[in-house]
């Protein structure tokens, strides 16, 4: 998992960015638990900045060293409480960020191995597609320390797994291994902790790389109204999306003098 850095690499706040083949690569460089220093553990303008460059097909997000994230720094919090500090102003931001994560018009696949605990869990459940490796493990913890996930945790992880598995899985602050995450759909797919890396990219190659952009957009589009419009509404937005893909399609198969291919 652990690359050399590359000249077009950029650095923020403990998270790389570079692109490779189209495809954002997010790295959380904290080792060698990758903790997360505050909620807002990235500036939402530089997430956005990285994120609409001109050509991205993809995002991957993975993390440096032996673990994902163990979390946020519980020390830090209790701190900034201490201090007075606007800490639901941070929340809310640290909520930002993986809403937009969430909403892109692009996949997002994680990469996870080792620990994924608390505010890392958040952040895996924000992505689109989940891989671990074998030695993964999963939970919430913050029960024991007299609060809860705090950055949409609550919420996502109740949509994957359902209100009883949800409840035990905050409540008991439970520990769960990866072949237990993968039956709660928390996630969907496991394989080797030294293939990780590979898997997660060649998947999201695969997916995108002779993909156009605005079908890639288009599929992503239609699939978030799915879960946030009505039925009625998502279907008639689907509509609306394959007729422009079609027409531009015909124009470009017009220009091209290429009639052929069947699709009905």
């Amino acid at each position: 998992m652990q690359r050399e850095n590359s000249p077009e690499m950029e650095i923020m706040d403990n998270i790389t960015w570079e692109i490779r083949d189209n495809i954002g690569i997010l790295t959380l460089n904290n080792p060698p638990e990758n903790y997360l220093d505050r909620p807002d553990f990235l500036p939402i303008n530089t997430l956005k900045q990285w994120t609409s460059e001109e050509g991205l097909k993809g995002v991957l997000f993975c993390a440096g060293g032996k673990h994902f994230s163990a979390g946020g720094k519980l020390e830090n919090l209790f701190k900034m409480i201490s201090a007075n500090e606007d800490v639901s102003a941070r929340m809310e931001a640290g909520k930002s960020l993986l809403d937009h994560l969430e909403n892109l018009n692009i996949p997002i696949v994680v990469a996870i191995q080792g620990i994924c605990f608390g505010g890392g869990l958040e952040i895996a459940l924000a992505c689109h597609i989940r891989i671990c490796s074998e030695n993964a493990l999963f939970a919430f913890p913050e029960i024991n320390s007299g609060i809860l996930p705090g950055l949409g945790g609550t919420l996502r992880v109740h949509e994957l797994t359902g209100f009883p598995a949800s409840m035990k899985m905050i409540l008991g602050g439970d520990m769960i291994n990866a072949g237990e995450a993968l039956e709660l759909k928390l996630v969907d797919y496991i394989t080797t902790k030294s293939g990780l890396f590979d898997h997660a990219f060649s998947l999201l190659k695969k997916m995108t790389y002779d993909r156009p952009l605005d079908v890639i957009h288009g599929v992503m589009q239609a699939l978030q109204n799915s879960r946030k419009l009505s039925r009625q509404e998502a279907m008639l937005q689907e509509t609306r999306i394959f007729c422009e893909l079609a027409l531009a399609e015909a124009k470009k198969r017009d220009a091209s003098g290429d009639a052929t291919g069947r699709m009905f």
